[in-house]
């Protein structure tokens, strides 16, 4: 498999934000989102077989793991590495784009399934079963630039009662909308949503990588 990076950090977002977490970043993306932070996980990084990755998830004696990309999925052998992951008895769990059947993944993962608003320049892209795969277990994502996102992310959540599913999160673009902003709106509409910021980028710089 091609990999980006292994690292230690915190989780950054997801009911887990703040959490202690190893992330496997696989490299490349079929995508290519406005707003996207990791575009250095496009091109290059390291082959790694299976056992090396997991003895290096090994040596942080941390529970949790996350699969994460670019799109991990886009690797067909990302569906093996979570399988063995939760194998070894990891808490795995797998931020996709959504644009990939999560089908295939092992039911023991959990899915943050981060769905496309208009302002990526990907909602075409989206596999709209993907909102029928998703558990009580999972969480669907928006990544909210503006207030056309929030108002489609809003009239989807309605419409598909993805609350009734699973945890819905909307957070905002880093930069682009104030958290704030973006509270007022949720809460003005009784939106049953969680607001999350990426905690990793208030702790480090925004840019940082490997955090």
């Amino acid at each position: 498999m091609r990999i980006t990076e292994i690292f230690h950090s915190l989780q950054g977002e997801s009911s887990y934000a703040g959490r202690p977490c190893v992330f496997v970043r696989l490299t490349g993306c079929p995508l290519r989102c406005a707003w996207c932070d990791t575009e250095y996980a496009f091109h290059g990084g390291t082959d790694m077989s299976l056992d090396e990755i997991v003895a290096r998830a090994r040596t942080f004696a941390c529970p949790l793991v996350e699969v994460t990309g670019g799109e991990p999925l886009h690797q067909p052998e990302a569906f093996a590495l979570v399988r063995r992951l939760c194998d070894e008895r990891f808490t795995v769990l797998v931020e996709t784009s959504g644009a990939i059947d999560i089908a295939p993944l092992d039911q023991r993962a959990h899915v943050i399934l981060d769905v496309k608003c208009p302002g990526s320049g990907m909602t075409d892209r989206m596999d709209w079963k993907n909102l029928d795969r998703v558990t009580a277990k999972d969480e669907v994502k928006f990544v909210i630039q503006d207030r056309t996102d929030y108002e489609w992310a809003r009239g989807l959540v309605r419409e598909r009662r993805l609350d009734e599913r699973c945890t819905v999160l909307f957070g905002p673009v880093f930069g682009a909308l104030e958290p704030r902003q973006l509270a007022e709106w949720v809460l003005a509409d009784r939106l049953p949503v969680r607001l999350q910021l990426q905690l990793h980028k208030y702790v480090w710089a925004p840019d940082m990588r490997g955090v």
